[in-house]
């Protein structure tokens, strides 16, 4: 018999009570790739157990072992103790070792999950995994997909779209929420919100079908989105707006700003940029880590080359550009408060970051650049997508076009027995 490891936070029942209540387990090595877990909920404690086969990068494989013995007395069974929680998971992690390291038991919506991110090859894998460790797994992770019905899914997308927007909150606390008022807008991005992880969750289902894993689609094939949910938001800066925003900017954050007005550059592409990304021969800036995958080069214009060279006087090639106020690098969501307090000063709409990517891609609209052009610029693979934000801006592409094709037209209009023509 395996000797019992242990473990100073988890030993003992009253150890384990002074732990904070978390949405996460605390969790302590029994071997490599195999470790125990204790969840502390608000009412049950459980132990936990995940798998993952040793020397191998697979993703955790996971499973609620019982309840643990922090209120009534061990039975052995439903209620485990310590050391009865030890033998249990080893059990487990000895049935998946017989089998090579496959699952066994029900297929769940978790392991769909994991299969489809192990294989995952599409854009932003971060912001994927970040959706599905957040809402995905923790809301519909437990349900086998052999027993999914139209209606558990429906009404699980409902709810996300009744639900506030979530706000970045403290590890181990109570999830923050947003409160907004109950406009058409309000409703349009929460059921936006809702289409984009209705399709994650589609997406795993989809690859769980395509390996066999269930005999039919048509649970969550019936599912549709929210219609006319996706209309873009289209906010831009005018120059004056730009500038006063710039100027309200806390020091620390200004930069980063002025970066994105003059670049298009997204907030996480800016993130990352090093000294060595700069190229001052060619003025131009390199953008490796971008949500396509694909790195891109950034043409700078006199402003913004003088903005670069002078974040980068005195650092080493490895150095961050744009640094937090501590060296760090800005984590995510990191400008949301900064952004929101300048624009509050400055006496403006509420602006996100991205909207100062937008504000980049109009003012090259509005002076006439060709779409294929802004597309590039921007990074974009469809240049449908540029011409959806866009092309009513462009004088050269729509305006200009309608203008010509409508002059001439000649209407007329009878006014007290008079030909009048109607001015364009």
């Amino acid at each position: 018999m395996a000797r019992v490891v242990q473990d100073a936070k988890l030993a003992k029942r009253e150890q384990r009570l002074r732990l904070a209540i978390s949405k996460k387990p605390h969790w302590m090595t029994l071997n490599e790739g195999e470790h125990l877990g204790y969840y502390r909920g608000a009412r049950v404690s459980k132990w936990v157990a995940r798998y993952r086969r040793a020397g191998t990068t697979e993703n955790y494989q996971e499973r609620t072992l019982a309840q643990a013995d922090d209120v009534a007395d061990a039975n052995g069974e439903t209620i485990l103790d310590f050391k009865q929680a030890q033998a249990a998971a080893r059990a487990w992690f000895a049935s998946l070792e017989r089998s090579g390291g496959r699952r066994s038991g029900p297929y769940t919506v978790s392991d769909a999950l994991d299969d489809y991110m192990a294989g995952f090859t599409g854009k932003d894998s971060a912001n994927t995994r970040r959706r599905i460790e957040a809402i995905v797994r923790p809301q519909m992770g437990h349900h086998v997909i052999a027993k999914l019905t139209k209606d558990i899914i429906a009404d699980w997308h409902r709810a996300l779209a009744d639900a506030p927007a979530r706000l970045r909150t403290a590890k181990g606390a109570d999830q923050n929420y947003r409160q907004t008022p109950d406009t058409e807008e309000a409703r349009r991005r929460r059921r936006s919100s809702a289409n984009r992880i209705l399709t994650i969750l589609k997406a795993a289902l989809n690859v769980a079908y395509g390996n066999s894993k269930v005999g039919s689609d048509d649970a969550w094939r019936r599912v549709k989105p929210f219609p006319k949910a996706e209309t873009p938001r289209l906010r831009y800066l005018s120059d004056d707006e730009a500038r006063r925003l710039v100027n309200a900017c806390d020091p620390a954050f200004r930069s980063m700003v002025k970066a994105a007005l003059l670049t298009g550059a997204r907030y996480s592409e800016l993130t990352g940029l090093e000294v060595r990304d700069f190229d001052r021969q060619a003025q131009t800036v390199w953008l490796r880590e971008t949500k396509s995958g694909t790195a891109r080069a950034v043409y700078l214009e006199d402003e913004g080359f003088a903005l670069f060279e002078s974040a980068a006087i005195g650092k080493k090639t490895g150095d961050l550009i744009f640094p937090r106020p501590d060296g760090k690098r800005w984590g995510a969501s990191q400008q949301a408060r900064p952004l929101a307090a300048a624009c509050k000063k400055a006496r403006i709409d509420p602006a996100g970051f991205h909207d100062l990517r937008r504000t980049y891609g109009a003012r090259l609209a509005l002076r006439g650049v060709p779409m294929a052009v802004i597309a590039e610029a921007l990074g974009h693979s469809d240049e449908r997508i540029t011409r959806r934000h866009y092309a009513h801006l462009s004088k050269s592409y729509v305006a200009d076009t309608v203008r010509q094709a409508v002059a001439g037209l000649g209407i007329v209009q009878a006014e007290n027995s008079k030909v009048v023509r109607i001015a364009e």
